[in-house]
């Protein structure tokens, strides 16, 4: 049986952010794996500034350096509305999943489709992130004490970075260096990404 964390997400771009969490996440829950699943077309989101090849592409360079950490593409090969309940229901069995989440994440996760059934599948996990509370809401704290449950918490400094501002930088002409490796900067670099701001 092995230990596997998940962090789901746009990855549009994929962050600094991301790989601190991941690795984080990898050393404090002694994971065996950190699977990163991107996105197909995320329900609670405008629509995204990169292909799916593109998105997966970022992702391959960027966890190139990092062993065990690795891409799930489930998401992406299933298409469609990106349901996270989909997604847990079909890991394979006999291990124990752990998904990660930003204290953001985790303050509305009680709006995600069927949650206390996603909870069946996996341990939940946060991170603290910039400007959110990390705290669970009334009704998931309820439900994993009724479940003998427990929140792990990561411990790791939060990190003010968001796909989000790094497209709007790359739309201002602003330096994104600081925000995503390398790599990932010149991939973005040469296929001319998140330049339209339609």
């Amino acid at each position: 049986m092995m230990r596997i964390a998940l962090l789901g997400g746009s990855f549009d771009p994929v962050h600094n952010a991301h790989l601190a969490l991941a690795l984080q996440a990898k050393s404090q829950l002694q994971a065996d794996q950190v699977q990163l699943i991107p996105a197909a077309q995320p329900w609670q989101r405008q629509a995204l500034g990169a292909t799916p090849d593109q998105r997966l592409a970022m992702l391959r360079l960027a966890l190139a350096t990092h062993s065990g950490l690795v891409i799930n593409d489930i998401e992406i090969q299933r298409g469609g509305p990106t349901y996270t309940l989909d997604t847990v229901q079909n890991l394979p069995a006999g291990h124990e999943y752990f998904w990660l989440l930003g204290s953001d994440q985790l303050n509305n996760f009680c709006t995600w489709k069927n949650w206390q059934a996603i909870l069946r599948y996996v341990n939940l996990a946060v991170a603290q992130r910039p400007g959110s509370e990390l705290a669970a809401p009334k009704a998931l704290q309820t439900y994993l004490l009724q479940a003998n449950k427990k929140l792990q918490i990561i411990q790791m400094d939060a990190m003010a970075i968001s796909s989000t501002q790094i497209r709007q930088n790359i739309q201002q002409g602003l330096e994104i260096n600081d925000y995503v490796p390398d790599s990932v900067l010149r991939y973005i670099q040469q296929h001319n990404l998140y330049l339209n701001t339609d």
